[in-house]
């Protein structure tokens, strides 16, 4: 074989094209001076990072509207993650260059400047980073500007937001300016959530926060693990914000202050990235945006009119029967009045053209002028038809609201009880959505029957048999959508079967913990997110095996970041078992009573954590849920230590009588209420009194019942701790505990609040919702009953 000899000038050459190939192939993600991106010109429009994974450049919102923004590349769902000209849309033919003399910014197609990114020094080249920063850097490598660093209304994993820092929502999804809501990291190290002066760019009213206040600096940091916390510039992890993201390797990950308010951590996995999949909600804050805005000059989570509801983390807003959406684009500029308002003349109030209809559980809390005590609701319902300024009016327990218009902050929730009355014409009777159809379809019908009597036999024949054809398409759509519904409703439970379970705890050999009614099973799932589980044998029920389905259904609908999630369920001939999230650091009981002692901080966060949790059970979820078993050992912690409530709904389910009898009392001795052994009902009043035995040992360190002690009268904790708060001498109960002697006020107001929560009579003891307020310090805590009405265990 004979070997062509080459020339060293023409290896050099070989060798300079090979490099230059290789660098365009590398640099891909790089703009460097003199080169610009163009609006509409399909490929060099955008740039991507080295992964392909993210493209800064130019995404087509209007037909002649541009956004300069970063978004997920390899989603085909457009998933915008940061924007430069959200308030002003740049036309065909604009470009984003980077000068030659070190200039980056965007112009139309006549040179005038949309938007600059104004940094401080001489831009040598910008990249997009695979992470999703989009950064400016100097010749020095120096970052000069970032992406990261001046967020819209998104965070990525990877990103860090110092104080001062904020999100503004958008206007609507699909319209990029400035918005209603604002999530501002504050010099002051709180970290809340804001309603906006809109339309201009300023807070209103806060409804959310972590109500840190502390002179140190903190950050806002969506680690690659996908957590999302507060911490201290030490590292000290304040507080959780979402924590139960699976590995950012499988999936995207992004936060979001959506348009309606709400802060929503969401995935997506990436093996579905090349087809239709969707995006998944994986924790929001807060949970139910409805009932958290209210604001004395605003118009709260929905707009003037309207009221606002959630289900499954998704905000809606409604206009009340007589009005409408002032705009259906923009649900939040409200509701507008579809009837002729009362008449004020007095010679004719026209107050029998007028009546009310009924909204149970809905108020306009903001709206009210007029307050009526000891008063029936027929004298209610007089009042306001007599008062031509009266809109409304809100009912409940003998207490009467009249409310003036605009109405605001409205919202609908069984927590709210009693009933809203609007006040609308009598005459007034529009067609519903469902009367729209129906007379669509009798109209239909209406035509193709004159069709039929009006043709020929073989028009009309073929007419009938293309209505029959409709008609049937019509009726396997229906079918369809209504499969999808069900398939939908249930899907966010698995059910196991039981050699799946068997196989995955290993022939259940290791065994986490057990109860009276159940053992609980480590287990391995490799398709699991952490790939960990917890599963729980029970022992007993009862019920038919669509009764357990029903009940283990309705412990799956519960969503929140202070209750183990149930990820589903084995129905399976005699076994019944329920499958868990798995809870790294075990439980409370272990934390407090067996390892080394927590920090007074930690201690804090688990008695807020554990009352959220159980005010959502209470209040805040579809089915009202009273656990009966609150104790360290039902509650658990992650990696974080985040207190998550356990065995939740598994009174119901395991079918036990709750009677007043002695033979039925559920619960652990030292936790269990008074009304258990007396002739009372079971109210959601004997969580509260489990909880404040559970926070009087989370504020001393101790169980609440110990033979060990040195001194007699210290064994029962509830005893010792109301003598020494009777006696002003609380010291005693946290002596050995350094951080919480500095701190001696709030520990006298957790005592205070235990003590309120294991009062003898039930309807003395406050709602979980009070607690919540008290713990968190929005509520002043009272000095509770003495001695005499105090009883204990």
């Amino acid at each position: 074989m004979a070997f062509v000899q080459l020339s060293p000038i023409f290896l050099s050459l070989l060798f300079a094209l090979l490099s230059l190939s290789v660098a365009a192939q590398t640099s891909r993600n790089i703009i460097t001076p003199g080169s610009s991106l163009t609006a509409g010109k399909d490929r060099s429009s955008f740039c991507t990072s080295t992964s392909d994974e993210f493209a800064f450049g130019f995404k087509q919102i209007e037909e002649d509207g541009f956004l300069l923004a970063i978004w997920f590349n390899k989603i085909p769902e457009t998933t915008v993650v940061w924007s430069a000209n959200g308030q002003k849309l740049a036309p065909k033919g604009s470009k984003v260059e980077l000068t030659s003399n070190g200039w980056f910014h965007l112009v139309d197609p006549e040179g005038k400047q949309i938007w600059n990114a104004n940094p401080l020094g001489k831009i040598a080249y910008a990249a997009m980073l695979d992470y999703g920063n989009f950064v400016l850097f100097g010749h020095d490598f120096q970052k000069l500007w970032q992406s990261f660093a001046r967020p819209t209304d998104t965070i990525l994993p990877g990103q860090v937001l110092k104080e001062p820092a904020k999100l503004v929502s958008r206007y609507l999804e699909t319209n990029y300016s400035p918005g209603r809501f604002q999530f501002k990291l504050q010099t002051d190290g709180n970290l809340v959530l804001y309603t906006t002066n809109f339309p201009k760019d300023e807070v209103n009213s806060p409804y959310w926060s972590t109500q840190v206040l502390d002179t140190a600096r903190f950050s806002l940091n969506f680690n690659l693990s996908g957590y999302i916390f507060l911490s201290a510039d030490n590292g000290t992890i304040i507080s959780i914000i979402s924590s139960n993201a699976p590995s950012t390797q499988d999936f995207y990950q992004r936060a979001v202050l959506d348009y309606d308010g709400v802060f929503r951590h969401y995935i997506y996995p990436k093996s579905d990235s090349s087809s239709t999949g969707k995006w998944s909600i994986v924790s929001v804050t807060p949970l139910d945006i409805c009932l958290q805005v209210t604001e004395k000059t605003g118009s709260g989570a929905c707009g003037w009119n309207s009221y606002c509801t959630v289900n499954e983390a998704i905000k809606s807003c409604h206009c009340p029967r007589g009005y409408s959406f002032i705009d259906p684009r923009d649900v939040m500029k409200g509701c507008k009045q579809d009837f002729v308002s009362q008449s004020c003349d007095q010679t004719s109030l026209e107050t029998d053209l007028f009546d009310f209809d009924e909204m149970p559980s809905t108020d306009w809390p903001e709206s009210d002028y007029e307050h009526f005590q000891s008063v029936t609701e027929d004298w209610c319902r007089q009042e306001c038809l007599e008062d031509c300024f009266c809109s409304s009016i809100f009912f409940r327990d003998g207490e009467c609201w009249k409310k003036k218009k605009p109405l605001s902050n409205g919202r609908k929730h069984n927590s709210i009880g009693g009933k809203a009355l609007i006040k609308i014409r009598k005459d007034y009777s529009p067609l519903s959505p469902d009367d729209i159809d129906q007379k669509t379809d009798q109209s239909t019908l209406i035509i193709i029957g004159s069709t039929l009597l009006s043709g020929s036999v073989f028009l009309n024949f073929l007419l009938l048999i293309a209505a029959c054809l409709v008609a049937y398409r019509f009726g396997q759509n229906n079918s369809k959508v209504n499969k999808n519904v069900q398939f939908i409703s249930n899907m966010n439970l698995r059910s196991f079967s039981y050699k799946e379970l068997k196989e995955a705890t290993h022939g259940f050999t290791e065994e986490l913990g057990r109860g009276a009614f159940s053992i609980v099973y480590k287990g391995f799932l490799p398709d699991i997110p952490g790939n960990l589980i917890a599963v729980k044998k029970l022992h007993m029920f009862n019920g038919s095996d669509k009764e357990f389905e029903v009940e283990v259904s309705a412990i799956g609908r519960t969503h929140h970041r202070n209750l183990v999630q149930l990820l589903g369920f084995c129905n399976e001939g005699e076994h019944r078992l329920l499958v868990y999230e798995f809870m790294s650091r075990g439980t409370l009981a272990n934390f407090l009573f067996e390892d080394q002692r927590p920090t007074w901080h930690q201690r804090m966060q688990i008695a807020i954590g554990i009352a959220k949790g159980l005010l959502y059970l209470h209040e805040e979820c579809n089915t009202r849920i009273i656990h009966c078993d609150i104790k360290p050992q039902n509650v658990l912690l992650d990696d974080f230590y985040t207190a998550k409530i356990s065995d939740f709904g598994i009174a119901k389910l395991l079918k036990i009588d709750q009677s007043v009898t002695t033979t039925a009392i559920r619960g652990t001795k030292g936790y269990v209420a008074a009304e258990w052994f007396k002739n009372q009902p079971i109210t959601l009043k004997v969580d509260v009194y489990s909880f404040g035995v559970l926070l009087l040992e989370l504020v001393c360190c101790r169980k609440n019942f110990d033979m060990n002690v040195e001194d007699e009268y210290k064994m029962v904790l509830i005893d010792w701790a109301y003598d020494c708060f009777h006696y002003r001498r609380l010291d005693p109960l946290v002596e050995d505990d350094e951080e919480a002697q500095i701190d001696m006020k709030r520990v006298e107001e957790y005592v205070k609040i235990s003590i309120w929560c294991i009062q003898e009579n039930p309807s003395t003891r406050p709602t979980m919702k009070q607690v919540v307020q008290m713990l968190e310090g929005f509520m002043d805590v009272s000095n509770p009953p003495d001695l005499p009405s105090f009883t204990s265990e």
